[in-house]
């Protein structure tokens, strides 16, 4: 653990910004703005920008960088078109999770990889301990980068027009590299937030100056309050409630991205036996009646029996409707199954519904 609480590059911005700031996995980081309705709707409706310097990335360079990734993650890297994203995770050999991640495919010798912020430490170390035998170089740059996330219908005008970046050919889940003043820079076409956007990684000094560039534009500063109930709508896991040690991609309803018929990686063995003889809890989607608002940890219940537990509740800013996540044993888990929520010692009627609550809007 971090003794000392960290500051992002932009984090001077924020303070003057008058944003609520708190600690989030080791850093000072801004809750809100003008609000979290207020920020979640711009991003909904228009745009907004996102400080995610917190985040780590790694670089795996080498003549075996394409294996050693497909080694440490679930997903099938093989034979992708320099550019491309994928969404993962790295899981251990019981196939609990060790995070989940983007792997950009820079070409076949290098990928860069986008950790959490909360398992940055741990996950290098876990990296480095599975690269024995590999002809590879391991780089932890997440001291160099810094990164903004600008996320909304209008993100594709907003970066072309105020920062000159020509971005409208990025395909979703591509990216490219730009040089800038001298600087490599990546623009890559994801988000969080189930809207089009681009996440922008550069050196501190060039994300200071985007950061200034986006404020001077009129682009709405978000926190981590509103980047949440974003990403929790649209259904998008946050590692240590959808995902954690003690939570497999399967059991957290995200085995589209586990390529079982791709050779050997770690977990591969514990993922392929859960997948064919199924799991016995699952993260699925609740839909609360009335008013009363879930929270992390809540025991959800049947005739007072406890069947799981919310892992991220809200009353949703975009459908006014109160819904969960939840882990929830089988054979709960089916659509339509009527559970209860405990909130203290009360008990409010739910419904097992799909765990998109809202459409994500990407460009297609």
């Amino acid at each position: 653990m971090e003794d000392q609480i960290q500051k992002t590059c932009l984090h001077d911005r924020h303070v003057a910004l008058g944003a609520l700031m708190s600690p989030f996995a080791g850093f000072d980081m801004p809750i809100q703005y003008a609000g979290i309705t207020e920020e979640h709707n711009a991003v909904r409706q228009h745009v907004g920008v996102f400080d995610v310097s917190h985040m780590g990335e790694v670089r795996v360079t080498g003549p075996d960088a394409c294996k050693f990734v497909n080694h440490i993650f679930v997903n099938d890297v093989t034979g992708a078109p320099d550019g491309q994203i994928f969404y993962g995770m790295m899981c251990y050999e019981n196939g609990g999770t060790v995070d989940d991640l983007l792997v950009y495919k820079v070409n076949d010798e290098e990928y860069f990889l986008v950790i959490n912020a909360s398992n940055i430490e741990k996950d290098v170390k876990w990296i480095l301990s599975n690269a024995e035998g590999f002809n590879v170089k391991i780089e932890d740059q997440s001291e160099y980068y810094g990164e903004v996330a600008v996320q909304g219908p209008e993100a594709e005008a907003a970066v072309e027009k105020l920062l000159g970046l020509d971005v409208k050919d990025i395909a979703f889940y591509n990216f490219k590299t730009f040089d800038v003043d001298g600087e490599e820079i990546i623009v890559s076409r994801t988000g969080y937030t189930g809207e089009d956007g681009f996440e922008i990684y550069g050196s501190h000094d060039f994300t200071r100056k985007v950061w200034d560039k986006l404020m001077d534009g009129g682009v709405q500063p978000c926190g981590l309050g509103c980047r949440d109930t974003l990403r929790f709508e649209v259904g998008l896991p946050l590692y240590g409630d959808e995902l954690a040690a003690d939570i497999t991609p399967i059991e957290a309803s995200l085995s589209m991205f586990v390529k079982l018929d791709k050779p050997e990686f770690i977990g591969k063995e514990a993922l392929a036996k859960q997948k064919a003889e199924g799991v016995t809890r699952r993260i699925v989607g609740l839909e609360l009646e009335g008013n009363a608002i879930p929270r992390h940890g809540y025991p959800v219940e049947i005739n007072g029996e406890q069947i799981g537990e919310i892992t991220t509740g809200y009353r949703s800013i975009s459908t006014g409707k109160s819904v969960a996540m939840a882990m929830i044993n089988k054979p709960y888990d089916k659509l339509g199954t009527e559970v209860e929520v405990r909130i203290r010692k009360k008990t409010f009627p739910a419904k097992v519904v799909k765990k998109r609550f809202y459409d994500k809007n990407y460009k297609k």
